[in-house]
């Protein structure tokens, strides 16, 4: 039987800041239109980390079924290991995603607006066909644009929806800005991989790239979701307290583009997430505060 920690890891923790940033700037949007709720923000959040973790119960299985784990590196892989049977991390998986539905079911009831749970159904199948099923997207080089729609558009924007009724344009550039940021981190777990994902046949968009290119295409997430970010200043000027992303954004961006490998990337993924989390909590604490 696994242990908890290896369940930890199962989950990867380093992305669940990826799950929190949309609903912290999301809250703080619909507080900059006087409409902010914690309960509802509270809901929110259980939703958008039970589904990041659903995902990465999924990817866990599904890379581990058919061996496209077998020689990977970094965090801890439950199915590929051998250390919980597939069928057990398939169920981990399953009861993420029906614990994100309930929640959802009930913060769209809260919200009057059922046809969110529409939403949230597609939500949950982007997030098993990511790597499940016979054709996953994610082995086709859309990861990223899953990414940007999932868990910047939808997360931020349905955040602010359910408080406010509606949306503004600090909630949009906020959800482009934690979207980019983290396809970025998507983007440097990816080039840690091609080498073992292109012989398996995962063609993800940074194997299609080819390092060179993925690295930039890195670099260029991070610059243009912090320049997101700051451009929330032309409706909230305390939202310029962004640009103190700017310096770790350059850091890592060098540190990717001047060749690091596999455990220099692993620090820059991690590194990634804290930038992310840096993003909510400075444009989500500026809207709520302002």
């Amino acid at each position: 039987m696994a242990t908890l920690t290896a369940w930890v890891h199962g989950a990867r923790v380093r992305t669940l800041p990826a799950a929190i940033a949309p609903v912290l700037i999301g809250t703080g949007a619909a507080a900059w239109a006087g409409a902010a709720s914690v309960p509802r923000a509270l809901l929110a959040t259980g939703v958008a980390l039970a589904l990041q973790v659903g995902v990465n119960f999924s990817n866990d299985y599904s890379d581990g079924v058919r061996g496209t784990d077998d020689q990977r590196v970094g965090p801890m892989r439950l199915t590929a290991t051998g250390a919980v049977r597939p069928v057990t991390v398939r169920r981990a998986a399953f009861a993420s995603f029906a614990v994100a539905a309930v929640l959802g079911l009930v913060l769209s009831a809260l919200a009057g607006a059922w046809w969110l749970i529409g939403v949230g159904a597609v939500a949950v199948l982007a997030a098993w066909f990511y790597t499940g099923g016979s054709s996953p997207y994610g082995y086709a080089g859309l990861g990223e644009v899953a990414v940007l729609v999932f868990f910047g558009l939808v997360a931020t924007l349905g955040t602010t929806y359910t408080q406010a009724g509606t949306i503004n344009a600090p909630a949009v550039l906020g959800a482009f800005a934690v979207g980019l940021l983290s396809c970025a981190i998507l983007m440097v777990n990816n080039i840690r991989d091609i080498d073992t994902d292109a012989p398996a046949g995962k063609r993800t968009l940074a194997v299609r790239l080819g390092q060179v290119r993925a690295r930039r295409a890195y670099a260029a997430m991070m610059a243009l979701g912090v320049l997101a970010g700051v451009a929330v200043a032309l409706w909230e000027p305390w939202a310029l307290l962004v640009t103190v992303l700017a310096g770790p954004a350059v850091v890592l961006s060098r540190r990717v583009l001047r060749g690091a490998q596999t455990g220099a990337l692993i620090l820059t993924l991690r590194d990634s997430g804290f930038v992310v989390l840096g993003l909510g909590l400075l444009l989500g604490g500026v809207l709520t505060l302002a």
